[in-house]
């Protein structure tokens, strides 16, 4: 029946005191020990609920906790011998480990030993050689039997079979072994009985007892009346456990007072224990007992020695040697884990169990007290749950994405000297969580696609990158709607979701979207998911899809006429052509030839301002009618172009203007008398409206003059400034420097501080 002992004593949320109990060696699997739940204070869907568990302290596991009804159960069967030899108590400890909060119940179980071995001698026949002259009450020293049970149920006393010569005596040594020893009833007569046989039984005190069973045969000897006598009858010595082998114990020495064969002695070790013959020997002559292999303190820590010293006339006598083995610090501590946690969350809490362990040290006193600590910086951290008990826990947050995982190593340190160690290493893996959302490598993606480009075609890729792992890193790529009411940019462009590939939707025209903006979304597989936005700026590279567009002379009219005096010199103006071209950048620049001309000679086109000139003095010789075709052409690959006709009238006066206008040269009817006097009476009408506006004009120049001069003479004298070329900001747009018109015209000016107002004097244009 199972006996428990339970101390309860709570600190921060462990048991300090240990837990006993007690169950018969070699009990059947399933045979209750002890109800843990009652013994803790716990109802049994409180042990359920907290995951109660058994961790051994060894590696094996002899024990089981039914986590339903709380019972502690032995779970394979326990030989006491095998476990713990002749040590006593035999204790299995282990811990209980309770869960949410986590709670450490430190417990034992002695082992009940049965008496399950009989007594055994080693030899089952014993000889003795007595001489005769042996007096009564003389005792000799009997072989031991073994018993590997202990307390009651080990060797107890030893008993003869009945004789007339001896009876035996029981004796215990300092260990608690029990040896026998022969005494001697009656003198001995080799001439009567030279030998005397009987049996000898070591009993147990087991229930029932059990006994084993040796013959001995004594053999009388003829009279040696001196037996060896040992210096010593008890010799106590200490011994390094490290000591090599052959190292000297101790000598022992015995003397004769024989002569002869009869004082010569020999020195043996009694066949007391197998374990004694095993670890020493001695030499016969000289006394010297050596070691025959190395000595273990955490094996045994004493031994007792029975030497025999036999004369040449076979008489002899003993001695006692007990050796005590010291301990050194020849056991480095073992860290045994209990519990591992291989694989943990990145989200997991500050103070999250990893791993269980225990810290062990076979040595004694400082060489086996022990400290265990962690080498490296990393997020763990070691909590002491009981004595050489420990828990690995997190001590701060954790993130994969930056160390994916982790060798802990624990290193457990003694306090010898010197101190021994030793380390393990724990392997802990980071499971990912979401908590990294996709990052664009750029903030502003800019793509350009061509005019008039087909769908379908790939116009670059986006790349946004996710720290985290699988699922969580998985990247989709889409476009976010527009706003209701706003240009449905995102109808243009399309993007693959899965390689961020962008492609065309449409083609575009140029003059009507040169370019446009989109958002783009990376969004990640976890759950919930995570995203992260980017702008797509799509430029639209324009083609050269338009042809220049006349704006004078218009395109409805089939020739513009033009009015040359005769006496026109070279370089005259006759004309403007204006074009304009909707496409863009040098699509849209415009040059300006004569095609064809009725007197190619006598006329010439400004390459970039399309202006019309004489190229020579008109003469008398050259036809009143010319027609001029004016080429203008953009420079877009290929080129566009566009025609103007020109008709030009050389006239001597106004009046015969309109006339020669009328005539076609090619032989075209005569315009009717009514059209021309009203274009007669246009231009007179025209002429009086200009010669009016240029009198009034000189009129006002004039007065302005007047008005200046009086000013200027009531002011100091003053100091005139004039800016050069360079001193005139030129960050004012220039109507020349894009587009389709002629270059822009450059003024030179002076300025007058001291006028009374600001004044302008346009001296000249400096063309470019």
């Amino acid at each position: 029946r199972a006996v428990a002992l339970l101390l309860v004593f709570c600190v921060s949320g462990m048991r300090a005191e240990t837990a006993r109990y007690s169950v018969p060696e070699e009990a059947d699997r399933g045979s209750f020990v002890a109800n843990i739940a009652k013994d803790l204070g716990l109802t049994r869907e409180e042990l359920l609920a907290r995951r109660a568990r058994v961790v051994p302290e060894g590696e094996k596991q002899y024990l089981q906790l039914n986590q339903h009804s709380g019972d502690l159960v032995v779970r394979e069967q326990m030989d006491r011998e095998e476990l713990c030899g002749q040590s006593e108590p035999c204790l299995v400890r282990f811990e209980v480990l309770l869960e949410s909060p986590l709670q450490s119940f430190r417990a034992e179980v002695r082992l009940i030993d049965i008496n399950d071995h009989a007594p055994v001698f080693l030899n089952r026949e014993i000889v003795l050689t007595i001489p005769e002259s042996a007096m009564p009450g003389t005792r000799f020293l009997l072989e031991s039997a073994h018993d590997p049970d202990v307390g009651n149920n080990s060797l107890q006393h030893y008993s003869i079979s009945s004789n007339e010569y001896f009876h035996v005596y029981t004796q215990r040594r300092n260990d608690g072994g029990r040896y026998a020893e022969l005494v001697l009833d009656r003198a001995l007569d080799r001439e009567q009985q030279a030998e005397v046989a009987f049996s000898i039984t070591a009993v147990d005190g087991g229930n029932p007892p059990r006994s084993g069973t040796a013959s001995i045969r004594v053999v009388v000897l003829d009279i040696n009346d001196n037996i060896p006598v040992f210096t010593q009858t008890l010799y106590k010595v200490s011994v390094m456990e490290n000591s090599s082998e052959d190292t000297i114990v101790v000598v022992v020495s015995a003397s004769d007072l024989d002569e002869g064969t009869n004082g010569e002695i020999v020195y043996s070790i009694f066949q007391n224990s197998e374990e004694n013959l095993q670890t020493f020997k001695i030499n016969p002559e000289t006394g010297q007992i050596r070691l025959k292999k190395p000595l273990d303190y955490e094996e045994k820590k004493s031994y007792e020695i029975d030497v025999q010293a036999t004369d040449g006339g076979d008489l002899s006598t003993h001695c006692n040697v007990e050796v005590q083995v010291k301990d050194v610090n020849d056991n480095a501590p073992e860290v045994i884990i209990t519990s591992l946690t291989s694989t943990l969350s990145e989200a997991a809490p500050p103070d999250t169990v990893v791993a269980l362990f225990n810290v062990r040290d076979r040595d004694s006193g400082d060489n086996g007290r022990t400290t265990c600590e962690l080498t490296g910086e990393q997020p763990f951290r070691i909590t002491l749950l009981a004595a050489d008990a420990y828990a690995l826990v997190t001590s701060e947050t954790l993130d994969r994405e930056q160390v994916e995982e982790y060798n802990v190593t624990v290193r457990a340190r003694d306090e010898g000297s010197p101190a021994l160690s030793t380390s393990k290493t724990l392997l802990v893996r980071l499971l990912d969580v979401n908590d990294n959302a996709p990052t664009f490598t750029q903030a502003i993606y800019t793509m350009v696609m061509s005019e008039n480009e087909p769908a379908g075609r790939s116009l670059g890729r986006l790349s946004a990158t996710d720290p985290d792992a699988g699922e969580n890193a998985r990247v989709r790529y889409s476009l976010v709607p527009p706003p209701t009411g706003t240009l449905a940019a995102a109808s243009f462009v399309s993007v693959d979701a899965e390689s961020g590939t962008v492609r065309t939707s449409r083609p575009l025209d140029y003059e009507k979207v040169p370019a446009f903006e989109v958002t783009v979304t990376a969004a990640d597989g976890g759950s919930p998911p995570l995203s992260a936005q980017a702008v797509l700026r799509i430029i639209v590279r324009d083609e050269n899809d338009n042809a220049p567009v006349l704006l004078h002379p218009g395109p409805e009219s089939s020739a513009a006429g033009e009015l040359v005096p005769r006496w026109a010199p070279s370089g005259y103006l006759v004309a403007k052509v204006v074009a304009v071209d909707a496409d863009a950048g040098q699509n849209a620049w415009l040059s300006y030839e004569l095609a064809k001309a009725t007197e190619p000679g006598l006329f010439r086109v400004g390459l970039h301002s399309g202006e019309v000139r004489t190229a020579r003095a008109v003469t008398e010789r050259d036809a009143a009618r010319q027609r001029l075709i004016v080429l203008v052409r953009d420079r877009g690959r290929p080129p566009r172009s566009a025609t103007a006709t020109l008709a030009v009238a050389l006239v001597d006066d106004f009046s015969d203007a309109f006339h020669q206008l009328g005539h076609d040269p090619a032989g075209r009817q005569q315009p009717q008398v009514a059209e021309e006097e009203m274009l007669t009476t246009y231009l007179i009408a025209s002429l009086c409206c200009v010669s009016s506006l240029f009198l009034l004009s000189v009129l006002v120049v004039t007065a302005n003059t007047l008005c200046r001069e009086r000013v200027r003479a009531e002011l100091p004298p003053p100091s005139p400034s004039c800016y050069a070329d360079g001193d005139v900001a030129s960050d004012g747009v220039g109507v020349g420097s894009t587009g389709t018109l002629s270059p822009a015209y450059r003024y030179e000016m002076c300025l007058t501080s001291g006028s009374g107002r600001s004044e302008f004097q346009f001296l000249r244009p400096i063309l470019p």
